[in-house]
């Protein structure tokens, strides 16, 4: 539910106005400590950048990493369990940790134990192990282990462990409990008695940011509020993983019995490390099975004989715990300290970021009065002690409907804005939010979404939610960034164009509305000039138009076709020129090396995978993982040609000389390596020293150029039309998706006409076409057909080629980048985004199919296209004599 009062327009609230109006006071930064200077000295790298996925993963400080690397480096840290002196300096310095953990949650080692684990969920996973469990029998009902709804994924799956040993799972709504809160207990349980029972629960919510009463965790213990009837005593275990990231955690009050936790969630690194904080009333209770090294007192080989160590630490770290990751808690601890001078100053500071940035949010109104967003919360923000600092919800169009958060989190992408989409590893919250049947949940399972991915609608409605949450880095600049972003995508001034986005560092920003505004950091943002969409050939930095060759004669590049004019009333239709029976190739494009520009042709052959070398190469880095022009967008300026006479790619960028790669494999022995195409693990192998320099030249950093084996073979399987048991394999190179991409000229043309401008003179201006058919880096162009027509077709055939219609191109933020000169323009996606559909599409998938290459097979420009409609299968004949035959053996 949204809270706030509505109001019209797309003014910012003012940051002053809403602390005026707030009832309470707020804080925002840290007193005397420069939040600028922070942000400036510590996170550096955030210039530019608008990070909101704290929930997620906080940032960690430089001066936290220089700190422990120093240590590393001037120390010898051994491994804990020798007695020589560096393990012993390790097996001290890890004990300080400890007590340094328990003094952060006001505890001691008399009251808590820590043991360390890989995270939260191993420590989850630790409890339902070894937790006490009594199954049923005669004489009892057995144990009981209850979880609230509202939970991570990671507490949900104890009940697979418990289940194992004959142990009732019963899952508890947050509404139970509160109700519950508000009764005395009917069937108190005896808070001495057995068998035992564990009660779960989040300190704060990982979906919604609700934080639950710590008051529960006596009002279980002590029997007066039961998640379930039935006599035994209740333990609870408090999820604390979320709510220690933003938020002070005393458990001298809040005698939780046990208490997981990550730390990367606090400090940002090190990963991988967390631990369970166990109350010593309940270590003992505590069951251990598997033992490994180091958690022996004693043991036989030969016998059945263990003796566990004494201490319950030392008793379940089975093996050698993660000692380095360990010391870098130390200082982490310090450095938060200094920064913020405590965790209740990050409780106020981000509590009063969240709030504004939800005021401000709830108050979006489109013109017809309709909310901009639907924001998901069981508070009205009042107050930290029931809310953190987390946001989700779903954007709203003007008629109520949701807009898929990943098409969000793609237009939040192309402002440099970092935000969560999906479920968050929390369905229970997520079906109770959106209003998701447990039904709902296996029809989607059966749509084909799973957890994770970016099918966000289903039948129009949603599979997740957006989610934005802020840090203790966070500034007011990142909440009115995300808030212009917002702003900017959905409410429109009259005249048309998007209201201006000011990122953090930006020049422009807001001028500051009050004392606690000008902590906020004015970093330099790190952004590419602005395009120019007028800009003509010459005027462009240099000019990378791709080469149109003919693969056979390689005869010099074609003159664009004269065109006659349109009449008025087929433009307004997007009707191209030449009618609505000719369907013709215009351009055919292959790229050579993924993500870099495109090579023309007039004629090419066709190979098992589709254009012949089409994808067949990309670039890596140092960690071998493939680069896009989502992460490098200056990769559209690497030109390949393919030079099928000298059988070698000629590779050209500006101020580089050009450098060759044979286009076979070598015949010496390369060293394949693992690579990985759009989750696909694929075999490749380096091309050499010599393209990684030219590379690493160009682009300033370590890349290599890296090439798909040819005796490996990736398969891509797609369902054929409504009959689900048809399916049929294509076999793919580096491409994404398909064989082959395909679009429309007449669609082109009409983005064209909703990408117009007008000038101050009332001149319109317009996107060039080739310069957006570029963007969409499509094999094969075609013309004279309606617009947006070719989503109806389900096969196509050029001459004696059969192609098989896969389904719509799902379009991400790479269609903003222009192709001759690397810089971005958010218009494109934006105006795609805008179109009836949930989803950003367009151009066509296709594969081959029944396709003989005993000998070769060519694609033509100027071939007809004959297109069958999906519903009615229905051809678009043409004359006899305008069919072509294109298959050329």
């Amino acid at each position: 539910m949204a809270g706030g009062a509505g109001q019209s327009g797309t003014e910012l609230l003012a940051f002053a106005q809403f602390l005026d109006s707030s009832p309470q006071p707020l804080v925002y930064g840290y007193g005397r400590r420069s939040l600028h200077e922070l942000r400036e000295r510590e996170f550096g790298r955030l210039a530019g950048t608008v990070y909101l996925d704290h929930a997620g993963a906080t940032l960690f400080p430089q001066s936290q990493l220089t700190s422990f690397t120093k240590d590393l480096m001037e120390n010898v840290y051994g491994n804990p369990h020798s007695q020589n002196s560096s393990s012993k300096l390790t097996h001290d310095t890890v004990e300080q940790v400890r007590y340094r953990i328990l003094a952060h949650f006001h505890s001691s080692p008399e009251d808590y134990t820590v043991i360390f684990t890989a995270g939260s969920t191993a420590a989850l996973k630790l409890v339902a192990e070894a937790f006490p469990w009594v199954p049923p029998g005669p004489e009892s009902s057995g144990s009981h282990f209850c979880y609230l709804t509202d939970s991570h994924t990671s507490v949900v799956g104890m009940r697979e462990v418990v289940a194992a040993m004959n142990i009732t799972s019963i899952p508890v709504r947050p509404e139970d409990m509160w109700l519950a809160e508000e009764q005395e207990a009917t069937a108190a349980s005896d808070p001495d008695g057995q068998p035992l029972h564990l009660f779960c629960y989040p300190a704060q919510s990982n979906f919604s940011g609700t934080r639950y009463p710590l008051s529960w965790i006596e009002e279980v213990k002590s029997g007066r509020m039961c998640p379930v009837g039935g006599p035994g005593k209740w333990f609870v275990l408090l999820d604390a993983a979320a709510y220690v990231g933003t938020s002070p955690l005393d458990l001298s009050v809040h005698r939780a019995d046990f208490v997981p936790l990550s730390f990367y969630k606090i400090f940002g690194f090190p990963t991988g490390l967390g631990a369970l904080l166990v109350n010593s009333r309940s270590a003992p209770l505590l069951r251990k099975t598997y033992f490994g090294g180091g958690t022996a007192a004693a043991y036989l080989a030969e016998e059945d004989f263990y003796i566990p160590r004494e201490s319950v630490a030392e008793r379940f770290e089975d093996g050698t715990i993660s000692f380095l990751d360990v010391i870098a808690l130390k200082h982490g601890f310090d450095v938060l300290e200094r920064l913020t001078g405590g965790m209740e100053n990050i409780r106020q500071h981000t509590f009063t970021l969240a709030q504004y940035t939800y005021t401000a949010l709830s108050a979006l109104r489109y013109p017809n009065g309709a909310p901009v967003v639907q924001i998901y919360s069981d508070s009205e923000f009042s107050s930290p002690e029931v809310q953190g600092p987390v946001i989700s919800f779903n954007v709203l169009d003007d008629n109520g409907n949701i807009i898929g958060y990943s098409q969000v989190d793609k237009m939040a992408s192309l402002h440099n804005i970092h935000v969560r989409t999906g479920c968050f590893c929390n369905t229970g919250a997520c079906q109770r939010h959106l209003g998701i049947s447990d039904e709902m949940v296996k029809k989607h399972l059966q749509a084909g979404h799973v957890c994770g991915d970016d099918v966000d609608l289903i039948d129009g409605q949603p599979t997740g939610s957006v989610r934005i949450s802020f840090g203790y880095m966070s500034t007011l600049e990142d909440a009115q960034a995300f808030l212009r972003f917002i702003i900017a995508t959905r409410l429109r001034p009259s005249h048309g164009q998007p209201l201006p986005l000011v990122m953090p560092g930006e020049a422009g920003a807001l001028p500051a509305e009050s004392e606690a505004q000008k902590a906020v950091p004015a970093t330099r943002a790190r952004r590419s000039p602005s395009l120019q969409e007028d800009a003509s050939p010459d005027s462009r930095v240099w000019d990378n138009s791709p080469t149109t060759v003919d693969a056979v004669s390689l005869r010099p590049p074609l003159l664009e076709t004269t065109r006659t004019q349109q009449t008025p009333s087929e433009k307004a239709a997007g009707i191209p020129d030449g009618g609505l029976g000719s369907h013709i190739v215009t351009n055919l494009f292959l790229y050579p090396i993924k993500s870099c520009a495109a090579f023309e042709v007039t004629r090419w052959p066709l190979g098992n995978q589709g254009l012949l070398y089409d994808r067949s190469w990309m670039v890596v880095n140092h960690n071998g993982v493939c680069l896009s022009q989502k992460q490098e967008p200056r990769l559209c300026l690497i030109q390949p040609f393919i030079d099928l006479q000298r059988r070698i790619m000629v590779i050209k960028a500006q101020g580089m000389e050009p450098i060759a790669v044979p286009l076979e494999e070598n015949s010496k022995p390369a060293q394949i390596c693992q690579s990985k195409v759009c989750a696909d693990r694929v075999n490749t192998y380096d091309c050499g020293e010599k393209i990684s320099s030219w590379l690493s030249k160009f682009f300033g950093r370590p890349y290599h150029l890296i090439r798909q084996s040819s005796d490996f073979q990736r398969n891509a399987r797609k369902k054929r039309g409504k009959d689900q048991s048809a399916c049929t394999t294509a076999t793919l190179s580096l491409v994404n998706e398909a064989q082959y991409l395909l679009i429309n000229r007449s669609s082109v043309l009409e983005l064209q006409q909703q990408l117009s401008t007008s000038d101050e003179n009332g001149k319109e201006e317009l996107f060039p076409v080739n310069n957006l058919i570029s963007r969409f880096r499509a094999n094969i162009i075609t013309s004279g057909t309606r617009a947006f027509e070719e989503e109806k077709w389900d096969e196509i055939s050029v001459g004696s080629l059969h192609f098989q219609v896969l389904g719509p191109c799902h379009r991400c933020q790479m269609i903003c980048i222009d192709q001759q000169t690397g810089q971005r323009n958010r218009n494109v996606f934006q105006k795609l985004s805008e179109r009836g559909e949930r989803k950003v599409n367009f151009g066509l998938y296709l594969m081959h199919t029944s396709l003989d290459l005993s000998s070769p097979c060519y694609l033509s420009v100027g071939s007809q296209v004959l297109p069958v409609l999906k519903e009615n299968i229905e051809h678009y004949d043409l004359p006899a004599s305008e069919k072509q035959q294109e298959v050329i053996s």
